[in-house]
């Protein structure tokens, strides 16, 4: 990065920052370098590649995100500590890519984690926070896609679909490849019917009408996702925060500790994800700690790139 990028960069980081702050989100640094087994608890895919042993053996990794390490930071440091504990943070994190695809092995992170408070109220305050980031970036385009991470592992678990057949779905839903997706399902017993009913939902997005539109195309597991989308969705219009939020039934987060409501931030100008988040609430629990928890994290260079691209076309 060059000075001019630098000082954009250093501004749009205070400007963030200003906000975290504003809000009760006290900002935290983490090690780069990490346990693997902290890191393992993550479990999913985006699980740092990188790892190599320490003088003694230790198995080491490089840092994925940050959500993980300050699950085991306030498990640790705050154990005694009174909840809802506020949390944000600039760092960075590192993954595998596919080179092909343009994505960078380093990358910067800013983002707050909320612990400890309600499921419904964390979810909320957390997409509020988000929105007035993006404000603070310039980002009026943004669009927050809220969407469900148990839909489709409930949905295929009532399908009866399990094991490699369910992980290989999860994967077709998570590039959005529908026609993999329907031909996977076929695969898997599911008749032709129930099937295109699934490739359907997937593609359900924009305001609480998308609900409604959803109750005819599954049973329990979607009937369980509307009621929670709608109790977010209905507390973000009592405080006049959805105008830029879109329920999206096709969401699906590539990180395998989410639950309930997930988020994910795109800009339609540039097409691609700005960042995501959603709640955790399971993740405390492998720290020995039952607490709620929800958090999200913005891509500072594509952040950028959508600052730039706002500012262009005026």
């Amino acid at each position: 990065m060059l000075p001019d990028e630098m000082r954009e960069l250093r501004r749009l980081k205070a400007a963030l920052i200003e906000v975290f702050e504003a809000r009760g989100y006290g900002e935290v640094a983490t090690p780069a370098i990490e346990y693997d087994e902290v890191m393992a608890r993550a479990d999913g895919p985006a699980r740092s590649s990188y790892r190599f042993f320490d003088e003694s053996g230790e198995l080491l990794t490089l840092r994925s995100d940050m959500t993980v390490p300050i699950a085991r930071l306030v498990a640790t440091r705050f154990a005694a500590g009174e909840p809802p504990f506020r949390f944000s943070y600039l760092a960075s994190g590192y993954r595998a890519v596919r080179p092909q695809r343009g994505q960078m092995r380093e990358f910067v992170q800013a983002g707050v984690e909320l612990i400890g408070a309600s499921p419904a109220e964390g979810a909320v305050e957390v997409i509020e926070v988000l929105e007035e980031a993006l404000d603070a970036a310039g980002l009026g385009r943004a669009v927050i896609g809220l969407g469900d991470a148990d839909l489709y592992r409930r949905l295929l678990e009532e399908l009866g679909v399990e094991g490699e057949a369910r992980d290989s779905v999860l994967a077709s839903l998570a590039t959005h490849d529908l026609v993999a997706l329907e031909q996977k399902l076929l695969e898997a017993g599911i008749g032709a019917e129930r099937a295109q009913s699934c490739a359907r939902l997937t593609q359900l997005r924009g305001g609480r009408e998308v609900l409604e539109q959803a109750r005819g195309l599954g049973g329990a597991a979607v009937e369980g996702a509307i009621a929670q989308l709608s109790e977010t969705y209905d507390e973000l219009q009592r405080r006049g925060a959805a105008d830029r939020v879109q329920i999206d039934l096709g969401l699906l987060r590539d990180l395998g500790y989410y639950s309930g409501a997930i988020l994910e931030v795109y800009d339609p100008a540039l097409g691609y994800v700005l960042g995501g988040g959603g709640r955790y609430d399971g993740l405390m629990k492998q720290f020995g700690q039952d607490l709620s928890a929800a958090g999200f994290a913005l891509y500072l260079d594509r952040v950028h790139t959508a600052q730039l691209e706002e500012t262009r076309r005026g």
